[in-house]
């Protein structure tokens, strides 16, 4: 669903007629834009997106020193860990495969299950969380911000006042706004350049029009429409219950969006992924529990759309999905201003 149960039933029969080939999507392909649209009350500046990617990478913002926001979300991959589960303070495990933070920015709620309305809001919540930096309240990483005089002078700087959390949160954001992979060979070929697609691709790209899976995975992020930041864009997964995937992947144990609404009508709802290089963020779904990008089409297919795919369209489904692997900014790893004649971190 969009943002309540009616939209959602809604697109469910859309994809279930799409499914048995009753209906025709139609879709406009469109590339990356350069950049996402920047919030009103937090313009972008390079002294902020300095601050912000100092602060995404400073393991000093967990408890014990030893996760950063790039533990979990690795910009110098693909925006995620490679794991199944992400490993927090302490090597605990939480339920859920971590989201690439590449072109998260143009998503309209933040998290799997959408708890979170903007980059801002999301930023925050790892910090507290037990499983993940595990900081006691929002009040205790300000506390340690303080200490370290390099930041409290950059906050000063930046913003004009001392360190808040929300500014903290305000600064990652910053940062992660830049994350944008641009001028893949799907955005060259259609842009025009009729080259940059291999006869493969551009099969696979006419099957997931022709299959209906662009319902689903639309735009220019294929993660869904254009929404206002705040309104999610969710699907039902698995759809099409009783497959052997579902049991083999362990796909319903988790509720997803329920978890946060608490409503019957939410469960097994999550938000929509987007396929920007989605061939480098391995393993796949929500539990990671699918090792690979060929599997992971399988499985799509029969549990959204009742389909079994031959090799070859399996094949080129991937060679399209590949396709949207973009350029990727270099990322320079920044000097941390130093916390002088101390440590600030417990074990």
């Amino acid at each position: 669903m969009i943002h309540g149960p009616r939209v959602g039933k809604m697109v469910l029969w859309i994809v279930a007629f799409a499914a048995v080939g009753a209906l025709s999507v139609s879709f406009a392909f469109e590339s990356l834009p350069n950049q996402p649209e920047f919030p009103k009350d937090n313009p972008q500046t390079r002294e902020k997106i300095e601050l912000g990617k100092q602060l995404f990478f400073d393991p000093r913002l967990s408890r014990n020193g030893a996760i950063s926001c790039n533990s979990c979300h690795n910009v110098m991959l693909g925006g995620e860990d490679n794991r199944p589960n992400s490993v927090g303070v302490n090597d605990k495990r939480g339920g859920r495969s971590s989201p690439t933070v590449w072109n998260s920015a143009f998503m309209s709620v933040q998290f799997w299950d959408g708890r979170a309305a903007s980059l801002e809001d999301q930023a925050k919540g790892p910090l507290t969380n037990p499983i993940e930096m595990a900081m006691p309240e929002h009040d205790f990483v300000v506390a340690r911000i303080q200490k370290i005089p390099g930041y409290v002078s950059a906050f000063k700087k930046v913003f004009g006042t001392g360190v808040t959390i929300d500014n903290v949160a305000k600064a990652i954001a910053s940062y992660e706004r830049t994350l944008v992979t641009t001028n893949s060979p799907y955005d060259r070929f259609v842009r025009g350049d009729k080259k940059a697609l291999s006869q493969s691709a551009q099969r696979g790209m006419k099957s997931v029009q022709a299959m209906g899976c662009l319902a689903c995975h639309s735009g220019p992020n294929f993660a869904g429409p254009k929404l206002p930041v705040g309104q999610g864009f969710f699907m039902k997964f698995p759809t099409i219950p009783g497959s052997t995937y579902e049991k083999t992947y362990n796909l319903t144990a988790d509720l997803g969006r329920y978890e946060v609404t608490k409503k019957d009508s939410d469960k097994n709802f999550w938000r929509v992924p987007t396929w920007r290089n989605v061939a480098l963020t391995a393993p796949y779904f929500h539990n990671g529990s699918v090792k690979t990008l060929d599997e992971a089409v399988r499985v799509m297919a029969k549990t959204q759309l009742a389909k079994d795919l031959s090799e070859h369209e399996t094949s080129d489904i991937v060679a399209f999905l590949e396709s949207l692997t973009g350029e990727f900014p270099e990322q320079k790893m920044p000097r941390l201003p130093a916390s002088v004649g101390m440590t600030l971190v417990e074990d």
